[in-house]
């Protein structure tokens, strides 16, 4: 059986992946599995620069295969922000409450229509064939208090008009149907069967 390390330390994220990548003959393994607890700086200009650069750093120390995302949310009222910096947003080391102090602050006065967002996630796989990326979205808008406890993140702000509901009121399965994320894992699962001769 296949080998995958998930290059996180976010435990949701972890869940979350498990959960889309359900049904491959593939054991996942985390970075805390390994007792790696070495950040890789994102050092990169983009979404995809910083997936690239995390997973291959994470392969080359731990010298196996390597699945890393770079996602965050994307305002269109504040020209993409926070974009690759989401994470880190308003400063490094804000709690999630502060994150999400900030953001309806900066958008206090702006209206329902103006409110528009995406939920981006760059996915890359490193192999000893190459890096390879996909990349998924979801489209929303920031509501204008959190609800629901079942996400992480910037979930419980993040409207989503098809559902009426937050992504963290969202049920489990319904989330990994339309999540950014569960796009993105949709087209690696396809890579990984080719690769892997699933099919």
């Amino acid at each position: 059986m296949q080998e995958i390390v998930i290059a996180t330390h976010n435990q949701g994220k972890m869940r979350e992946f498990k959960a889309l990548f359900a049904g491959l003959p593939i054991k996942w393994i985390s970075l805390a599995d390994l007792d790696i607890h070495t950040d890789v700086e994102e050092t990169g200009d983009s979404f995809v620069a910083n997936a690239r650069l995390k997973a291959e750093s994470y392969a080359k120390l731990t010298q196996r295969w390597t699945l890393a995302d770079d996602s965050g949310l994307a305002v269109d009222a504040l020209d993409g922000r926070p974009g690759i910096y989401s994470a880190r947003y308003p400063q490094p080391g804000a709690t999630q409450a502060e994150q999400h102090a900030a953001l309806l602050a900066e958008l206090a006065a702006v209206p329902d229509a103006a409110r528009g967002a995406q939920f981006v996630c760059v996915l890359a796989l490193a192999t000893p064939m190459g890096t390879h990326l996909t990349e998924g979205f979801c489209e929303g808008r920031i509501a204008h208090a959190p609800a629901g406890t079942d996400g992480f993140g910037y979930d419980p702000l993040f409207y989503v008009p098809s559902d009426g509901v937050t992504m963290a009121e969202l049920p489990a399965a319904r989330k990994n149907e339309i999540s950014h994320r569960a796009v993105a894992v949709g087209n690696i699962r396809l890579l990984l069967s080719k690769i892997l001769k699933l099919d």
